[in-house]
């Protein structure tokens, strides 16, 4: 045989049938190496939209509760026991015709209707924003500081002084028109995150007074009350160096609201505040946490509702349209509010890759029952009690 020969029969191709079974074997390879990627996707999807809605929840919730806490804080003893000496030591020199200026309310809310407990309530993908179907009625300036709130989701207003005061060294001016000198070291204790805050409170064991400052020194370390735009009336009680504190007057509303730019609802806070001597406006919408999507709050009363001591024992639950049903003092019957029933909806910022399973359990919150869109965004509910703990009995 010649070495040619030898050399072609060497070079010889395989044949069409052996290369039809190497690309079916390889096609079957591919196949399932795909689908591994698949399913390792779809489960880092499952994961991180887990993930992303625990973390959310809990950021919502810690600052929820941060907030709510502090509801009834007037310094050395709270509203509740402010307004059940015989003089009501409770005072405040602010006008009554604006609902974030009434401090003798430390917290209120505002029930979205038809999301009592036992209500069904369906989400859409796009949720309907701006109504101002609430009980009770949802005032004007709210709903003007709030024009993306999601319809079917509860509201709730909060003033309170804040938790760290400075104390009052010297008084100086009239009676009904004091000015009250601290450290001006201690400034920025006193403006607690604002720059130039107008709205403060003065409090010792005895009472407390919630004013607007005419002017402050950040210089000499000096808030002075005298006429200005939100202010209604003059000091009536006296408070003396040594024995009283000065803080910053807070008012804020939290609510769910649509964020268009991200189609996604998230958790708001509005501030309200003024200048020194200032109108009182409204901060613009803060956004706090993504993904939330409802809120629902059921509000406990003290046993004892009538004007004298409270038990300590919260027994009833209800919505704020109960709450305000309970007394004709509207004041007086949300004062004796002592624990907050939280409850949120949230859900992952991106789609999941999975839908909803069919015959799943129902996503539930405080007796609301949610029919969800089916948008392949992981879900979950989260729900709290917590303890307004300046209302707890015997501060």
């Amino acid at each position: 045989m010649s070495r040619l020969s030898r050399t072609r029969r060497q070079i010889t191709g395989v044949s069409l049938i052996e290369l039809m079974i190497a690309m079916a074997i390889g096609l079957v390879i591919m196949l399932a190496v795909i689908q591994v990627f698949a399913a390792s996707r779809s489960a880092y999807q499952l994961s991180a939209g887990l993930a992303r809605v625990q973390e959310n929840s809990r950021f919502a919730m810690d600052s929820l509760q941060r907030e709510l806490r502090m509801a009834g804080h007037f310094g050395c003893v709270n509203d509740q026991a402010h307004a059940q000496q015989a003089t009501n030591s409770l005072h405040s020199t602010l006008i009554t015709t604006h609902p974030a200026l009434d401090f003798t309310r430390s917290i209120q809310g505002y029930e979205a209707t038809d999301t009592s407990p036992g209500d069904p309530l369906t989400l859409a993908a796009t949720p309907a924003t701006g109504g101002n179907a609430y009980s009770p009625a949802l005032p004007p300036q709210y709903a003007a500081a709030m024009t993306n709130r999601v319809n079917g989701s509860d509201i709730v207003a909060l003033r309170y002084l804040m938790p760290d005061g400075v104390p009052v060294i010297s008084t100086g001016g009239s009676a009904d028109k004091p000015v009250f000198n601290f450290d001006a070291a201690r400034l920025s204790v006193l403006q607690s995150g604002l720059t130039n805050p107008g709205l403060f409170g003065v409090s010792d064991c005895l009472s407390a007074t919630v004013f607007q400052a005419s002017a402050v020194s950040n210089s000499a370390g000096s808030v002075t009350f005298n006429t200005a735009t939100n202010n209604a009336t003059n000091f009536t009680a006296l408070y003396t160096a040594g024995q009283a504190n000065l803080y910053r007057a807070e008012s804020v509303v939290f609510y769910v609201g649509y964020d268009a730019a991200t189609r996604q609802s998230q958790l708001y806070r509005v501030r309200f505040t003024a200048t020194p001597g200032g109108a009182l406006t409204a901060q613009p919408p803060e956004a706090l946490v993504e993904g939330v999507e409802n809120m629902q709050l059921l509000f406990g009363q003290d046993r004892q509702l009538a004007a004298t001591s409270p038990t300590g024992y919260i027994d009833r639950q209800g919505t704020a349209t109960a709450v305000e049903a309970s007394l004709a003092d509207k004041s007086q019957a949300w004062r004796r509010v002592g624990a907050v029933q939280l409850g949120l909806l949230v859900s992952s910022p991106d789609p999941a890759a999975a839908k909803r399973p069919t015959g799943d359990a129902e996503l539930t919150s405080l007796g609301v029952t949610f029919t969800v869109p089916n948008d392949t965004r992981m879900r979950s509910v989260y729900q709290t009690t917590i303890a307004l703990r300046n209302r707890l009995y015997g501060n």
